[in-house]
Parts: C-alpha cells; structure tokens; sequence
C-alpha cells in the first residue's frame, strides 16, 4: 500500500512537460490512449519491485467477451492487428490467447483496455 501512495505522489508532482512524454511512451510504446493510461499505469505498477522474481512474459487470455461482445471484438482486432472476421473468431473461440509472450506491462495494459471493453481477461 506504501508502494502505491509513493507512485501515485510521483504521478501528482509530475510537470506538464513528464506528463507529455509519459503519455507519448504509453502511446507509442504500449498502444495506451492517454485516457486510458491512468488504469495501465495504476495496473503495471502494483508489482514492480517483485517483478525481478516473477515470470518476465505473460499471456493475455480473453475469457469471455462480456455483455459488450462487438466493442471487444472491435478491441481485439484493433489490438492485434487482425481482421474482422478472425478478431469475432477469437472471442466466440473464448477462452482463447490474445496475445502470448509480452511483457508483465504490456499484458496489463491489454488487459485493462479489454476489461474496459467488458471483457473477462485473465493473465497466465
């Protein structure tokens, strides 16, 4: 909990400059709107210092596409670069891998922006 209240202390006193470029690597580096950064970020942060212990690659596996099933295939087409009609096969194919072998934040990220979309996601 002190972890978390030093991070988001970072983040507060952070200048507009930080904030640009902070938003500039999320985007460009994590696929991560700016809207959504805060939820990525907050998520990539809760284990930071135990990471070095942990597994260094994870897989995103979508569970079940929710209530919401065309935003998510939206989602996972735009995510992983496939078309339209294997993006739905994927989620109809739930429980199935979005994306295998990223890293602990970039699997984060994803699973935040699929849970945002009303997904089920769960890492491995």
């Amino acid at each position: 909990m002190a972890d978390l209240k030093d991070f988001a202390e970072q983040l507060v006193n952070l200048t507009v400059k930080e904030v640009n470029e902070l938003a500039d690597i999320l985007k460009e580096e994590y696929g991560i709107e700016p809207a959504a950064a805060a939820v990525a970020v907050a998520g990539g942060a809760a284990g930071g210092e135990e990471a070095a212990e942990e597994q260094t690659e994870f897989d995103v596996i979508l569970k079940a596409p929710g209530g919401a099933k065309l935003a998510v295939v939206k989602l996972v087409k735009e995510l992983t670069g496939l078309g339209l009609k294997d993006a739905k096969g994927l989620v109809d194919g739930a429980p199935a891998p979005v994306k295998e072998g990223v890293s602990k934040d970039e699997a984060e990220a994803l699973k935040a922006q699929l849970e945002e979309a009303g997904a089920e996601v769960e890492l491995k």
